[in-house]
């Protein structure tokens, strides 16, 4: 990089520009960002690598210690919910953001828009996302705006609403707009495009529109995903259903809000497919990937890291705001968190947890893991009689009864994945994390990725069960470290109580 002034990110805790800092530092570029609330960014791999400037777009006398000393920003902001008046506040937000930027001198402005045929009657989400890019423009500084459709990547709103209903709706719903055409692209894509024009000055002014390699409908976009999960569904068309009913319908049958949605469905209206062809004049080293390579990208990151990475957002920001148990269903993930501060060192929370399953037990309602393990075996599965390797000591790959060791970081976590027969995919996880206080925060989450309804309505059904017997069993590990804590003389022995 010539210019060693930071570069300053907007929308930093959303889906892309979280990605694009990470990808900035990779390329060695000095990367500030602007949040509203620092305390979002608790858990963000690179936060310590980064430098934070607080402010809010819509209050403009906050903006100018972020862009002290810049010379180019990323304009990742734009909103979707608010009863119909978030095109005021995008605009109000770039034009406070943009006539800010012109006073502290930026050369240059880099914003992500939506794809779409401007001379055509636009839905009022993607008409906002390209008046947002006007709006820039008039403060007089270059803009570089992209423009793009449907962003493929694990955690992408859009895409996330194709593996909702392929996961879980054998027959899907077909109205017309599911057979709109539409040039998804890639999340890598996105990424290489936005760090790429700090390269090529000549893309300065500029509206470039980037798609991937296929051009399809969106009902082939679910086939699509449904071809790389193995799983076969069938389309059924239906001549009426509006995008308001159609909104009520996905705010139905998966986690996405009817108020996220119906932007997103309006703007399936509309046929986004790349009509002028700049970037690849002057981006020409990328060549963007075909949707099934996107989509089973995709998929490995759910598989290998998506889920690792959702572990490590931050659960809370300071001690006294933090919820006992926290029911999340995010990037198709289903998850519920409890935490509990134990008065003991997280070397003792660790052992205890550590030393879960075997001959030792669960701690809390064991006779129920035992017909758990049963049941499992009766139906072929691996049941409870693996037990474990070692009473006191886990490696990664060490069976655990009918869970298996994923994750081991000693004296702070271990990650179990569920082996017993699931409608989906199962994990534990423990964590002992140092307070400021002397003692530890326990976090025991459990994990489930449902496949389909059927895995859906599981969990449904059994989470009143598992409710009682996961908040039974941190406590007996709250319990158990605290004894541990408080008897020195048997510190070389495991304390515990079978429920």
């Amino acid at each position: 990089m010539v210019d060693h002034n930071p570069i300053l990110v907007t929308g930093a805790t959303g889906y892309v520009g979280g990605r694009l800092v990470e990808q900035l530092l990779e390329n060695d570029v000095t990367v500030r960002v602007l949040v509203r609330d620092a305390r979002r960014l608790q858990g963000r791999p690179w936060l310590s690598r980064v430098e934070v400037s607080e402010g809010d777009v819509l209050q403009p006398t906050t903006l100018q210690p972020a862009l002290d000393g810049v010379q180019t920003a990323y304009y990742l902001i734009h909103s979707m919910i608010g009863h119909g008046d978030f095109h005021a506040r995008d605009m109000l937000a770039a034009r406070n953001f943009g006539t800010a930027a012109a006073q502290a001198g930026l050369q240059r402005l880099i914003y992500l828009g939506g794809l779409g045929d401007s001379n055509s009657p636009l839905s009022d989400h993607l008409r906002s996302r390209q008046q947002t890019g006007d709006v820039l423009r008039a403060s007089g500084i270059p803009v570089t705006e992209f423009r793009a459709a449907v962003i493929v990547g694990s955690g992408s709103l859009s895409f996330e609403m194709i593996r909702y209903l392929s996961e879980r709706l054998p027959v899907m719903i077909c109205p017309h707009w599911v057979y709109t055409r539409i040039q998804p692209i890639a999340i890598r894509d996105v990424l290489a495009y936005l760090a790429g024009a700090l390269e090529q000055p000549e893309s300065a002014g500029q509206i470039i529109e980037i798609g991937g390699a296929d051009i399809q409908t969106y009902a082939e976009m679910m086939l699509g995903y449904a071809r790389a999960r193995g799983l076969q569904r069938f389309l059924l068309p239906v001549p009426v259903l509006t995008p308001r009913l159609s909104s009520y319908w996905v705010h139905l049958v998966t986690p996405i809000p009817a108020s996220l949605s119906r932007p997103l469905i309006d703007g399936l209206r509309n046929e986004v497919v790349v009509r002028d062809h700049r970037a690849h004049k002057l981006f020409p080293a990328i060549q963007p990937m075909a949707y099934q390579t996107a989509v089973q990208l995709a998929l490995d990151s759910l598989e290998q890291g998506r889920v690792k990475t959702a572990w490590s957002d931050a659960l809370f920001t300071t001690q006294r705001d933090i919820p006992p148990v926290m029911l999340t269903n995010q990037e198709g993930i289903i998850s519920e968190t409890r935490q509990l501060v134990v008065r003991a060192t997280p070397e003792q929370v660790y052992r205890t947890f550590a030393s879960l399953g075997g001959q030792r037990g669960w701690l809390f309602y064991n006779w129920a893991w035992h017909l758990r393990g049963w049941l499992d075996r009766l139906i072929g599965g691996v049941g409870m009689r693996r037990g474990r390797r070692d009473a006191h000591e886990l490696r990664v790959g060490d069976p655990v009864d009918f869970w298996r060791v994923e994750e081991v970081q000693p004296n702070r976590l271990i990650r179990l994945r569920a082996e017993m027969t699931l409608p989906g995919r199962g994990w534990l996880q423990f964590e002992a994390i140092p307070t400021e206080h002397g003692s530890t925060r326990l976090i025991q989450t459990a994990f489930f990725v449902p496949d389909g309804l059927f895995g859906l309505l599981y969990w449904s059904v059994l989470y009143p069960a598992h409710g009682l017997i996961f908040a039974g069993m941190s406590k007996r590990i709250a319990e158990a470290a605290e004894r541990l804590a408080s008897s020195p003389l048997t510190s070389n022995q495991s304390s515990f109580t079978h429920g």
